[in-house]
């Protein structure tokens, strides 16, 4: 029998910074092969060769990955600053109008740091540039030095909602996570449930109200160790089971935002 197809959101790079790619991270493949049991297909993101029209006929589900660039504060309403960092416009072209195609068609998506950040602005939210730079926020960023299992270490807790949505998949309201981020929420959008903060009261996992599928996003990275980290496992897991519904039935999710 087939495996349901996740479209997963790719970046754009220099390869040997001359050769550009549209590229995902293994990481990405390998969780959603192995813990969502699903086949991974990476997207080139760029309304030159994919429209959100054929994705949304192509894939089952889609993955929306972390990156560098973030996205354009023009996407929010804003002025471009030297601290909004790189961007990647032709990702923002796609991945925003595809969110908002799945929230309406109850198509499922799981959203991982830019990619959580992408759930909220494409739902009519805005970004902080840099979190580190606010008042009691502490550095969300990836350590600058060390191993990538170094750079990929539980760093914080995030404390769920009791009886909410993430506390239902995880079993726990309180988790631990790494992180790598520089951005994150500054307004949430319409219908975004903030269901999960850092100590520090950054938001770390929201969900779209009422919508009919599985819209779960979180800041951190559960790709990484995704087999073995409980947290990561449960979120890739409950995912593939979302994909699966939708592949057999169209319109039946795994996890009913409420």
């Amino acid at each position: 029998m087939a495996r349901p197809v996740v479209g997963i959101i790719g970046n754009s790079y220099l390869l040997n910074d001359q050769y550009p790619v549209h590229a995902g991270g293994q990481m990405n493949s390998d969780a959603i092969a192995e813990v969502s049991g699903c086949m991974p297909l990476i997207i080139p993101s760029d309304p030159r060769h994919v429209s959100v029209e054929e994705l949304l006929a192509t894939c089952d589900g889609f993955l929306f990955t972390g990156g560098r660039p973030n996205v354009h504060p023009e996407e929010y309403g804003e002025a471009e600053t030297l601290a909004h960092g790189d961007f990647d416009r032709a990702r923002d072209a796609i991945a925003l109008p595809l969110i908002r195609a799945c929230v309406d068609r109850g198509q499922p998506f799981f959203g991982v740091c830019r990619g959580f950040q992408e759930v909220n602005v494409a739902m009519g939210g805005s970004l902080y540039p840099e979190i580190r730079e606010l008042p009691g926020r502490m550095n969300h960023r990836m350590p600058p030095d060390g191993t990538i299992e170094e750079k990929f270490e539980l760093r914080h807790d995030v404390t769920f909602t009791e009886g909410g949505v993430f506390h239902g998949l995880m079993g726990s309201v309180k988790v631990r996570t790494n992180t790598l981020h520089g951005q994150g929420i500054k307004d949430a959008g319409a219908r975004i449930v903030i269901d999960g903060y850092a100590d520090d009261g950054t938001p770390e996992a929201i969900y779209v109200q009422g919508a009919t599928g599985f819209t779960l996003a979180v800041q951190w990275h559960p790709e990484w160790n995704a087999d073995a980290d409980p947290v990561s496992h449960a979120l890739f897991s409950g995912f593939g089971d979302a994909v699966r519904d939708w592949a057999a039935r169209g319109d039946v999710p795994t996890l009913k935002a409420v």
